[in-house]
């Protein structure tokens, strides 16, 4: 070894050092000025959605102790939740993986709860592992809630208001996922499914493993009835034409299954008269959320891409667990992942920049005011900086001519 080698290693470790000092965690990013711009655009419009649609806007904290947030539907994110020991308290502290339960939280302890709350929440969720391969831990989360109202108008208003947040980011092809955990709950109860036997076959039909379902099935010893029943449950999906089908396939169940396909039934009947150009998919098997959903379920994907845009359904008297059980129904989605769909495009109220080359001259400041009263972006030269209107994005130029400030293109 030479006297030189030492030396190398040494500057390749500082180095390697270096990198690694400032890269981000897996799963957490950065957002950059033009990215950050067009993704403020569309909060701003998002957020005039849901006004208009009589939602009002909260801000749950970040941070909260670990046996509020994870009171009642916040029990399944117990391994999403990073937890820390808050040294005023000694208690434990979580920081929030999800922002539905903590709105929940509100509607049922913080505001009235003889009336109906329309709730619109955006904030940003840190998760310990992303819910996709390769995604991100650190969602811009937001969302409507409307509490205390159980029917199918209130299901029909959030579905509504889903689909026009996703009409901000233009999508040309949306598909609809629709189910209605009602249908595997009744098909459980009329078994006589034991709770751990619930679970299992739950587990089963998540992945849709035919064999395991059989094999379960036929180990419990249950009528032919409800293992038919069960059996058909992860092949009745596509179109509304399979709402029929189910109908013959699950009769012998009562009613308490024809309720949730008549519901399913009158929801494609409103959404098909909205517009045509939905593609409606219905799946019976399918059950996200089933520890706390209790009705309809529903998810929108863009064609052809296999991660959802956005997500909700009904949980109803969810707030039980803050004192107050309310129906309850919403959806959420992930402010990040809509903006990256319209990255091509730039927001209209900030498409005209303004440069100022001399912003300490006479009646320059007034002249800048005007413009940015107007909601125009200004830009001003800095001594010794040495920028220009193309530097800076700017498509106009703030000029004196004839003691009069006007804006020329440049």
């Amino acid at each position: 070894m030479t006297i030189l080698e030492p030396l190398v290693s040494f500057s390749m470790i500082t180095v390697t050092s270096d990198l690694q000092r400032w890269r981000l965690p897996d799963g957490v990013e950065e957002i950059l000025p033009e990215s950050a711009k067009r993704l403020e655009h569309l909060r701003r419009a998002i957020t005039d959605l849901h006004f208009s649609y009589g939602f009002d806007l909260v801000m749950p904290p970040m941070i909260e102790f670990l046996d509020s947030l994870l009171t009642g539907s916040g029990e399944f994110l117990d391994l999403q939740t990073f937890k820390l020991v808050d040294q005023l308290s000694g208690r434990t502290m979580g920081v929030r993986a999800d922002m539905t339960p903590q709105v929940a939280r509100i509607d049922g302890h913080r505001l009235d709860g003889e009336t109906i709350n329309r709730l619109f929440y955006l904030g940003t969720v840190l998760r310990t592992k992303p819910e996709q391969a390769g995604g991100t831990r650190t969602p811009l989360q937001f969302g409507a809630e409307l509490y205390g109202h159980k029917g199918i108008e209130s299901d029909l208003e959030i579905i509504h208001l889903m689909l026009d947040t996703l009409d901000l980011v233009k999508i040309p092809e949306l598909t609809l996922d629709l189910g209605h955990v009602g249908v595997y709950r009744a098909l459980v109860q009329y078994a006589g499914l034991a709770e751990d036997a619930e679970a299992k076959l739950f587990n089963a039909l998540q992945r849709k493993s035919m064999p395991e379902i059989t094999d379960l099935l036929a180990s419990w010893g249950i009528t032919t009835q409800s293992r038919v029943m069960l059996e058909a449950l992860p092949e009745l999906n596509g179109d509304v034409t399979m709402l029929a089908h189910a109908r013959e396939v699950l009769g012998d169940a009562g009613t308490a299954v024809t309720d949730c396909l008549d519901t399913l039934q009158d929801i494609h009947a409103a959404l098909h008269q909205r517009s045509s150009m939905i593609n409606l998919h219905f799946d019976l098997a399918e059950l996200r959320g089933y520890s706390y959903h209790t009705g309809v379920l529903f998810a929108a994907y863009a064609d052809g891409a296999s991660e959802e845009l956005a997500r909700g359904g009904r949980y109803d008297d969810i707030g039980a667990a803050f004192g107050q059980a309310r129906a309850a129904t919403g959806y959420s989605a992930d402010l990040k992942q809509l903006a990256k769909l319209q990255a091509d495009e730039s927001p209209a109220e900030l498409q005209q920049s303004i440069f100022v080359e001399t912003p300490t001259a006479p009646g320059a400041s007034e002249a800048m005011a005007d413009l940015r009263k107007q909601n125009i972006r200004v830009v001003a030269q800095l001594p010794g900086s040495g920028l220009t209107p193309a530097s800076t994005g700017c498509t106009g130029q703030l000029v004196n001519r004839q003691n009069q400030w006007v804006v020329e293109s440049v």
